[in-house]
């Protein structure tokens, strides 16, 4: 532990301490929540005389809101917004390991390993004497990300806004200005119970929901294949819950499915649904009762590349371009606020969520670099 680097240091103390999502199952309750993450970043805050407040955002859980303000006026903004929560783990995945040059840990890629990269920026320039004159740069440790996004809505919604946001996550530091949106569609077929051994009798809800998953896994695709975004390819579909009938004996009454459909910019909620609809139709297919298991709104990010801010930020992560990533992040709500957000941090995607979570610490110390270039050569 002594001969880590303060980078390295700093991750690991982030790993050591529990931060599950309270929202997600978790029978040790000792091992959710925020709170703990945001009083150690408060700590490190206080030490370095940058002031600091807290964003309500759910019951016992608030972002964290960290300024470190200019010399001169105020032009503009920049946020560094990771989150603080984590998927459930147990107790000993919260015991850092270090391994041929990798962390793991729970939360060590997603995204602990891009808190301590942008954290420590944030940090080691406020210790400069030459940092930016007129851009207030603020941190903000979000909470919720892995749930419902509660945090990243409520930045959108109570601000502050500023001319770029860079959502923290494991990208291998390659950065996003696009990903797909998400809407869940549950859709349910009403039959009639009766007994197994006449089924004549009854009006099997299961039967009634076989050309539906038909239509979803066959002639949809195709239908999304026609279209096609130059960072983020077509959108999909996948069927990822059934459900049905209650035991063999009996002639089910009703049948649901759940869907996750994946959004490109330009579609909404509704037309996706129109467009479901329309091709039950063309299959002269019974329609199916709809509904939205999810209430919030996830649109997908598609932040224009050639902003400045962005290019300026592209320059210091040393990338020619943007690219596009399929799943969903805390950067599509903070845009929608009205901040143009990146997505940003060390790490695989493959490795967030995984048993043994690593993030390699090579990464998190050239993610720490290129926040610092970016921060440092604001004006």
């Amino acid at each position: 532990m002594n001969r880590l680097s303060s980078l390295d240091r700093l991750l690991w103390e982030l790993v050591e301490i529990p931060s599950i999502n309270p929202s997600l199952e978790c029978k040790d309750a000792s091992l959710t929540g925020e709170e703990k993450i945001a009083q150690y970043l408060e700590g490190n805050a206080n030490s370095s005389r940058l002031e600091y407040k807290r964003m309500k955002v759910l019951p016992g859980r608030e972002n964290l809101v960290i300024r470190l303000k200019p010399s001169g006026n105020i032009k503009n903004k920049v946020m560094l917004t990771p989150h603080m929560d984590v998927v459930p783990a147990t107790p000993n995945a919260f015991v850092p390991k270090i391994k041929n040059g990798c962390l793991f840990g729970r939360g060590a890629c997603d995204t602990k390993g891009s808190i301590a990269s942008f954290f420590h920026a944030f940090l080691r320039l406020s210790k400069e004497i030459n940092r930016p004159k007129n851009t207030e740069i603020i941190f903000v440790g979000l909470v919720d990300e892995e749930f419902g996004q509660a945090g990243s809505r409520a930045l959108a919604q109570k601000g502050p806004k500023a001319d770029l946001a860079i959502a923290g996550e494991p990208t291998n530091l390659k950065v996003v200005s696009a990903h797909k949106g998400n809407l869940w569609i549950r859709l349910a077929t009403i039959g009639k119970s009766a007994h197994g051994s006449t089924p004549q009798h009854g009006s099997n809800a299961i039967n009634k929901m076989s050309p539906i998953l038909e239509a979803l896994t066959i002639e949809y695709p195709k239908l999304l294949l026609e279209r096609k975004h130059p960072l983020l390819g077509p959108p999909t579909v996948n069927i990822g819950k059934i459900q049905g009938g209650s035991q063999p004996n009996v002639v089910p009454d009703s049948c649901q499915i759940d869907i996750d459909r994946r959004t490109l910019p330009g579609e909404t909620d509704e037309s996706v649904k129109k467009e479901i609809k329309k091709l039950f139709r063309e299959l002269k297919i019974n329609c199916p009762e709809f509904s939205r298991t999810r209430t919030v709104h996830c649109p997908p990010l598609d932040t224009d590349p050639t902003l400045p801010m962005v290019q300026t930020f592209l320059k210091a992560s040393n990338r020619r371009k943007t690219i596009g990533v399929p799943y969903f992040t805390d950067a599509s709500p903070i845009s929608m606020g009205g901040t143009p957000a990146l997505v940003f941090g060390p790490g695989n995607i493959a490795q967030a969520h995984s048993k043994n979570e690593w993030v390699s610490l090579e990464e998190v110390e050239k993610a720490e670099q290129s926040i610092f270039r970016f921060l440092s050569n604001l004006e």
